[in-house]
């Protein structure tokens, strides 16, 4: 791996409110919490600590891409990323809007619940579109990851341009890239789809063929418009999720584990969960986005990627916070028993 690989992520940023409770409230109902913790967040912006953590030893630096309000919180989010040795030169402030805030409420078990006012997310558009074509977005690696906090506009985007680079790529596992590598001029995208857009046609980014889509269980099913639960639920989702245009795809089941589907091998593999005790679920989905982004980066084989994106967002689940909780190497070694694949535990 070149030591000046990219990955890029485009998504949000955002300052983390969070409550622990005895119990999650139902509609109408206060319960009492501990202490609020505020702390960087945003789900680009976790997905791009998560992959910096755990790409660190393999030379695979991370940018971001993204807006921030000019407040303090912008600030303190930038400030986050660079300690992290995040690129954060295409992370736009903008004056007029405030930085993004996401309300959380973690019951004991780790559950959540999550309130997303966008702020500046909702301003990312053509500058950032712009960003991603430019040199510094540009390595062997050539990873684009895409979170849902951003426009639909701005997703179809993102896709567009990463295909025009890339004509008649077939979603890093091509003739190409037999171990999952994008290599050479292509750029990978992995996409998650988390929140499912509300009111959104989803068809067209599906059609925009996404070379990985993410999903959870209940963002596959506002995909496809049927529940989803369990482990071969998901499997059959995943598969369904490819027959509908994304090249590879991956349903995340929460405690049963993943399933994923690939287009081009007909590979189909459900992944059981690594038993963990949980403590914060948050930042786990994230995690799992940002590992297998690195771990597709670096050359590992599609089902294996997917193995080691759950390892890690199992580690994360059993650490508090968001991105503090974020894994290295040694992390999910330590929670799980899995040695992460890219040769960085010491």
């Amino acid at each position: 791996m070149d030591l000046d690989a990219r990955l890029t992520v485009l998504g949000s940023l955002n300052m983390d409110i969070s409550v622990t409770v005895p119990v999650l409230p139902g509609p109408g109902a206060t319960v009492l919490g501990g202490a609020a913790v505020i702390a960087p967040g945003g789900k680009g912006a976790n997905q791009a600590v998560a992959a910096a953590r755990l790409g660190a030893g393999s030379g695979i630096r991370v940018r971001m891409v993204g807006c921030v309000g000019d407040d303090d919180f912008g600030r303190t989010l930038k400030a986050a990323l660079t300690r992290e040795g995040i690129d954060d030169e295409a992370v736009r402030t903008v004056p007029a809007a405030p930085t993004g805030i996401a309300m959380i409420t973690v019951d004991e078990s780790g559950e959540n619940m999550i309130t997303v006012a966008p702020g500046a997310n909702h301003e990312v558009g053509v500058p950032e579109i712009a960003a991603l074509s430019e040199p510094a977005a540009a390595g062997p690696a050539r990873v684009l990851v895409i979170s849902a906090e951003v426009p639909v506009s701005v997703i179809l985007a993102a896709l567009g341009t990463a295909s025009a680079e890339s004509p008649g790529a077939s979603g890093g596992v091509s003739d190409s890239s037999e171990t999952g590598d994008p290599g050479g001029a292509r750029r990978l995208t992995v996409l998650n789809l988390a929140p499912a857009p509300a009111g959104a046609d989803i068809g067209p980014i599906l059609e925009a063929r996404p070379d990985w889509l993410v999903v959870n269980e209940s963002e596959a099913a506002a995909v496809l418009g049927r529940p989803v639960g369990g482990l071969t639920e998901a499997a059959r989702a995943a598969a369904d999720l490819v027959a509908a245009g994304a090249r590879n795809a991956v349903v995340t089941a929460g405690a049963a584990g993943a399933a994923c589907q690939c287009e081009e091998r007909g590979l189909s593999r459900t992944v059981a969960a690594f038993s963990v005790r949980a403590v914060d679920t948050v930042g786990a989905g994230d995690t799992f986005v940002g590992a297998l982004a690195v771990a597709l980066a670096d050359g590992i084989a599609p089902g294996e990627a997917v193995t080691a994106a759950a390892a890690a967002g199992a580690a994360a689940a059993a650490r508090p916070g968001t991105q503090a909780g974020m894994p290295r190497p040694a992390d999910i070694r330590a929670a799980t028993g899995f040695e992460w694949p890219l040769g960085l535990v010491k």
